[in-house]
């Protein structure tokens, strides 16, 4: 059992929160991180990349990863019901980089069909040697994780550097790059992906205090769109109810101040506005118009304050996911999720809508909210009939984040699982329209089967519900998908089962593909 001494503090969550990294001090002997870098050289300069199959062939790289540094950290980030992702790889840095700067800015391509302020996922990079800038460790942009555009000259980009063994744990899509290495050294980083099982029901790290504290000097301020997360992790939820004495007079000046000239100020309006609460709920309008803001921090304050607002917030976002653009009904998609379950009544008639980006958004919205409230439930599965493949596809993952899931959801689930690899081509996806595929499909050509992924993701996170026999025979099957990552998922959700039709099924499959990773192209028997 994990000590507690070993999960994070709150200072670390809201540097976490805010910043979308911590850097780790594992300490494990100098010896094993020079055993494992001379392992990756090896395979690197003979063999080639090993991409995904790296911790089987340098299995010595899992004792990194059950350190209770490490495990303490994603314990209090994403649960300690935690999964390492299959997907893994080694950034094999090289002396003289050409490229200028190093590499350019991204962040990495997710697994859901839409990004999730909220932590759902999380990566490690990990270096086998000690790491100085010199070496071009991974910048990052501390604070970009919640940005769809890259701030450029607006950021602050930092090297992490520090001894073998540094491990740098970020948020998943933190806005990073490779810098460029002018050492005479070959620089290697193992990138690890992690994902959560479970919304949370209580704190999972060191929480002391209720009071998310930020401390000075963070930049750009998102306060609402934090104490979501902060909140979320938590387990809790509250909306604002407004101060109790007048607040007309500084209402009257933030309502002004959302026109001004500089983003920043128009920023920090919204912001303290959803501070206030529903008491700010006559500002409602006047925060809409900032969805559209061409300042993307600005707009994303403006959503999670109207979040905090209640029915005049929700039907100002309600009416952007309806009826605005592309972008705004995004935003207003995360601001919904702030507002909780007091938006499911027009979430739901949302997914009547004709669009299918608004459906999908509507669906999107209700798996981070997370309840199974009314019609949630019975909506969902509904919506996994649905012409579209971005709305089905949502209403499966969404169905797998839904607190407290029953028998009826894991027979949902097993038979999407079913049909999918009943349909399953070389293609890499349906055919969808253009609209779609510019927020979805051609973003994720490396999952061949997208629904299939997404319900074998869906079965793991529900674990033991019920019967599981129908969900446990179409996991057997999806061993055998086209999709690697299907096949991942699969094997992972029958361990989780651990039921004795299950192990049977396992043990069956691990005898045909157990992988040696000893066995290689310059291996001789």
């Amino acid at each position: 059992m994990l000590e507690s001494n070993y999960l994070l503090t709150d200072e670390q969550m809201i540097q976490f929160i805010t910043k979308g990294y911590l850097v780790l001090k594992n300490d494990m002997p100098h010896q094993l991180h020079l055993s494992i870098m001379n392992q990756i050289n090896h395979v690197m300069h003979n063999e080639g990349n090993p991409g995904n199959n790296i911790l089987p062939r340098v299995p010595d790289i899992q004792q990194l990863f059950d350190t209770p540094v490490v495990k303490g950290a994603l314990s209090s980030v994403l649960g300690s019901d935690y999964y390492m992702h299959p997907h893994r790889h080694c950034h094999y840095n090289q002396p003289g980089n050409s490229t200028p700067g190093g590499g350019k800015w991204h962040k990495d391509g997710y697994w859901s069909s839409m990004r999730s302020h909220r932590p759902w996922w999380a990566m490690i990079f990990y270096y086998t040697h000690d790491i100085t800038e010199d070496l071009g460790p991974t910048a990052i942009m501390p604070g970009t994780q919640y940005y769809e555009k890259f701030l450029g000259d607006r950021g602050e980009p930092l090297l992490p550097t520090g001894k073998a063994g540094t491990m740098v744990l970020v948020h998943f899509d933190l806005w990073h790059k490779a810098s460029l290495n002018v050492s005479e050294l070959d620089r290697y980083m193992l990138k690890f992906q992690f994902l959560r099982l479970s919304a949370p029901e209580f704190p999972s790290w060191n929480h002391r205090s209720k009071e998310m504290i930020v401390p000075e000097g963070t930049p750009a301020i998102h306060m609402n769109l934090w104490q979501d997360v902060w909140d979320w992790l938590r387990g809790e939820h509250t909306v604002k109810q407004g101060y109790t004495t007048t607040v007309e007079e500084r209402l009257l000046a933030l309502r002004q101040e959302l026109g001004a000239e500089n983003a920043t100020n128009r920023g920090r309006a919204a912001d303290e506005l959803g501070r206030i609460g529903t008491a700010a709920a006559s500002c409602a309008p006047s925060l809409g118009l900032l969805l559209n803001d061409q300042v993307e921090t600005t707009a994303l304050n403006a959503a999670y304050a109207l979040g905090q607002l209640g029915t005049e917030g929700i039907e100002t976002l309600i009416s952007h996911i309806t009826e605005g653009s592309r972008l705004t009904a995004e935003r207003a998609a995360y601001g919904l999720q702030g507002a909780g379950i007091e938006a499911i009544p027009e979430l739901l008639r949302v997914m009547k809508h004709k669009d299918e980006k608004r459906r999908a958004l509507a669906v999107f919205v209700l798996g981070m909210i997370g309840s199974s409230e009314g019609e949630v439930v019975p909506s969902l599965i509904s919506s996994l009939q649905d012409q579209s493949e971005w709305v089905r596809r949502n209403a499966v993952e969404s169905l797998g984040m839904i607190k407290n899931a029953g028998e009826q959801i894991v027979s949902a689930l097993a038979k999407v699982l079913k049909d999918s690899l009943l349909s399953e081509t070389d293609d890499t996806s349906e055919s969808i329209n253009t609209e779609a595929i510019k927020s979805y499909a051609s973003h994720q050509p490396y999952i061949i089967n997208k629904i299939g992924y997404t319900a074998a993701l869906s079965l793991l996170r529900i674990g033991n519900a019920g019967d599981m026999k129908e969900a446990i025979r179409s996991l057997e099957r999806a061993l055998y998908s086209k999709d690697r990552y299907v096949r991942a998922y699969a094997s992972e959700a029958l361990t989780h089962f651990r039921t004795e039709e299950a192990v049977d099924i396992l043990i069956r499959f691990y005898r045909s593909s157990r992988w040696c990773p000893d066995t290689s192209n310059v291996s001789t028997f």
